[in-house]
């Protein structure tokens, strides 16, 4: 394929017909750099690509490529990213997703990735400046964008190296099939302009009353646009897809074609990323289905923002362990030379899978992720003889039952409070959930690892909503937020297909689709586990009719729900030491 320029003339068209006077552009040094800052890409299909381009002056090798592929479109960005890579010895180039900056096309987040990111690889490796190699790198959508090249994967593809990356339909807009309001506006920040509309973004106060008024209202999360006032059409296409059925799947590698990814990957993701369950699935999926992948994990205690930069001295309130603190770029470009140019692995790099253990200053090194502590532990949830809720090590004898009661159609409480705000607080709403507390350690104890387990329950309904989040509680009586689960019981056993409950019949419900930690207790703490319905303005409410919870109404909340816990349920977490 041919490399086009547009003239400064059709450029300045573009730029006031789209209405982005405001991309002022800021050139690299022009000198030491050659820069190609409009490149448009044709695909065979009819799609038209835009690209920034940069090489150092006086290099006559062919040189791999670094590529980032972008939704975030911002010219100026794009040219320091590219100046950066072309600094390491590669040719940089970041390629924007169609519709976006100088592509004519309809922006269409998510559904064309599979196939336009091979299409800007194909239009390299044509290039004069290319040695046929290319190695991807990026975060949140651009790490999403590399696993989507990796579906029909490129024989030029050497490496990717995703951050927080993203699984359209299971990260978000929806977490094991409950679709959340946390990025409700993301769809109008791409797709409203060439550029981002950061305004309509930022307008926290707008989307706060827009997730009150709907919560308020009763009305089925269908009309949750129409409150709003503005129609949400990405949204209405999303929720028509409540399983992670064809729609989601062919947006990303699934099932057997990750078998077929046989290049080196690099993930790093964070404890507190807010997507850490669509970054650590691809892994878990990859070695599930390649038990020889050459995937390497790096994860501390970042949050989606810091992971991509490396994390920060502060966060959520918690002040990180100064060891934790690490430079993803630099680690990115150690990774490419080591994949592209034969040098050594990072030094980070000395397993599989690479974790900070916050609180004790240390990185630890395994090679697989059900490896991350020695022992494996089961607590369940069961009740003791004064009637305390507690998480005990010894199996029940006896089944008993511990009874929640939830009025779905109150509003006047939110129930599941697991996003960390702050990490670690003084105090936590007890007004609604069963909070199972272990004994206190007798020594330091390491956890690591998933939150996974699994519920029994016998309910009056056909589904519900489960939220679970596990907490330190310090000597001092402080909590500190390890992990949290977000789940729709109807799909815990296949989030592909929907098996609704049936009302009075005990029910198994598996979980392991949770927040990735680790952490060093210490003597005197105590493990909590809160488990909760999940009803709050902040994700859709699930009545329980065995409806599409997205139609479904305050007026089919019908009685209230009534759960009856098994204590022969249980949660599984690893740790160093048994002997506490």
């Amino acid at each position: 394929m041919n490399r086009k320029f547009f003239g400064m003339a059709v450029l300045c068209l573009l730029i006031a017909r789209f209405g982005m006077a405001q991309q002022k552009l800021s050139l690299p040094d022009t000198a030491n750099y050659i820069i190609w800052d409009s490149v448009l890409i044709k695909t065979n299909y009819g799609i038209t690509l835009s690209a920034v381009v940069v090489q150092k002056k006086g290099i006559t090798a062919k040189l791999p490529c670094a590529l980032m592929y972008l939704i975030y479109s911002d010219t100026n960005r794009s040219l320091a990213e590219a100046k950066f890579a072309a600094d390491k010895g590669y040719v940089g180039i970041v390629a924007d997703a169609r519709g976006k900056r100088l592509s004519p096309d309809n922006p269409e987040p998510y559904e064309h990735e599979a196939r336009d990111v091979n299409a800007v690889i194909d239009w390299i490796v044509t290039q004069p400046w290319s040695d046929g190699r290319v190695g991807m790198y990026g975060g949140s959508f651009s790490g999403f964008a590399q696993w989507a090249a990796t579906k029909y994967l490129h024989p030029a593809l050497k490496t990717i190296v995703p951050y927080v990356a993203s699984i359209p339909g299971l990260g978000l807009p929806m977490e094991n099939n409950i679709f959340l309001n946390a990025n409700y506006q993301w769809a109008f920040h791409v797709t409203n302009n060439k550029y981002t509309d950061d305004v309509v973004n930022n307008d926290n106060a707008r989307w706060a009353r827009m997730r009150n008024n709907w919560w308020q209202s009763g009305a089925a999360y269908n009309r949750i646009d129409s409150i709003d006032g503005t129609p949400n059409p990405w949204l209405q296409k999303w929720i028509s897809h409540p399983a992670y059925d064809a729609y989601w799947q062919s947006m990303v590698p699934y099932g057997e074609d990750f078998a077929k990814i046989n290049i080196p990957v690099l993930s790093i993701t964070g404890y507190y990323d807010d997507g850490q369950v669509s970054a650590l699935e691809y892994l878990r999926e990859h070695y599930k289905y390649r038990p020889s992948a050459e995937h390497y994990l790096v994860i501390g205690p970042y949050d989606h923002f810091g992971a991509q930069k490396g994390g920060a001295a502060t966060l959520k309130g918690y002040k990180v362990d100064p060891v934790a603190l690490i430079n993803t770029r630099e680690l990115t470009f150690e990774w490419l030379d080591h994949i592209l140019k034969g040098k050594e692995r990072p030094a980070l790099l000395r397993d599989k899978i690479n974790f900070e253990v916050m609180g004790a200053n240390v990185w630890k090194h395994v090679p697989a992720m059900d490896k991350v502590e020695a022992h494996q532990v089961r607590f369940y949830l069961d009740r003791a003889p004064n009637g305390n809720t507690v998480l005990s090590r010894i199996k029940p004898r006896k089944e008993t039952f511990i009874v929640q009661r939830v009025d779905m159609v109150d509003r006047n409480s939110y129930y599941n409070d697991y996003y960390p705000s702050q990490i670690i607080k003084k105090e936590i709403d007890k007004t609604n959930g069963i909070f199972f507390t272990s004994k206190a350690f007798d020594r330091e104890v390491s956890v690591s690892g998933y939150l996974t387990g699994t519920l029994k329950a016998i309910i009056n309904k056909k589904d519900m909503d489960v939220g679970l989040v596990l907490y330190e509680i310090t000597p001092e009586g402080e909590y500190f937020q390890l992990s949290y689960f977000l789940g729709r019981a109807s799909y815990a056993k296949d989030m592909s297909q929907r098996r609704l409950l049936t009302p009075g019949k005990a029910e198994t419900i598996p979980f392991y689709r949770s927040r990735f930690f680790s952490r060093q207790l210490r003597k005197g703490s105590r493990l909590l586990v809160v488990l909760n319905i999940d009803k709050n303005p902040f994700a859709q409410v699930n009545y329980g009719s065995g409806k599409d919870v997205s139609k479904e109404t305050v007026k089919d909340a019908g009685k209230p729900l009534q759960i009856r816990w098994s204590n022969t349920g249980f949660v599984d977490l690893q740790v160093s030491d048994t002997n506490f």
